[in-house]
């Protein structure tokens, strides 16, 4: 394929105060997201073809246990899909089709919400929380450590939140909860959810 771009965020740096810093994203996008970018496409050159699109580039590096592009191709793919997952003025009014399925997965939006931010509370060490489409449609919520993300469990994200340190440390400190919780409150972009839902679930070569 060809190599990794950082793309730009969706918005400024401070569209997102006073849940985000300007410092988080500048810092996280800038530098660690770009630094995924960089050594994955190093990695990249010294290996053969690995796949036409990222996805299929995370998923062979998985399988055949090469872990420094798994972990870069990785943590590229969650933060490419980790700036859309937000926007000013975010959290609020979901979709409706989205909102059905959480309410038939969960019980309801609350109940949802509890789930989320404890997977992210009870994420040990650095990962992501993530709400996921399993192939029948049904909505579950999945936690995973460091680069690891639905791909490699067979499953579509809808909505993922980083939370290793540097996603929150410099506005939150040691809170990660009230990181989360301001995450679905008032930063998740929810018609990009919705984009993602009405896909339906990813079919990925064997």
């Amino acid at each position: 394929m060809a190599a990794f771009d950082l793309p730009a965020l969706p918005y400024a740096y401070d569209a997102l105060d006073p849940y985000m810093s300007a410092e988080t994203l500048e810092y996280h996008h800038d530098k660690h997201h770009n630094a995924y970018v960089t050594k994955g496409n190093e990695l990249l050159e010294g290996l053969p073809h690995m796949g036409d699109t990222l996805e299929e580039v995370v998923i062979n590096a998985h399988k055949q246990n090469q872990t420094g592009l798994f972990n870069n191709a990785g943590q590229h793919w969650n933060h490419r899909h980790f700036w859309n997952w937000m926007k000013p003025n975010g959290g609020g009014n979901r979709p409706g089709a989205v909102e059905t399925a959480i309410n038939e997965s969960f019980g309801s939006f609350d109940a949802f919400r509890g789930k989320f931010i404890e997977a992210g509370v009870t994420q040990f060490g650095s990962g992501w929380a993530w709400l996921v489409m399993n192939a029948d449609g049904k909505l579950e919520i999945l936690k995973t450590a460091n680069a690891d993300n639905p791909l490699t469990h067979g499953k579509t994200a809808l909505l993922g939140c980083d939370v290793w340190e540097h996603s929150y440390y410099i506005d939150y400190r040691n809170a990660r909860p009230k990181y989360l919780e301001a995450f679905v409150d008032n930063l998740v972009n929810w018609d990009y959810v919705l984009e993602l839902f009405e896909k339906g679930p990813i079919e990925l070569a064997a």
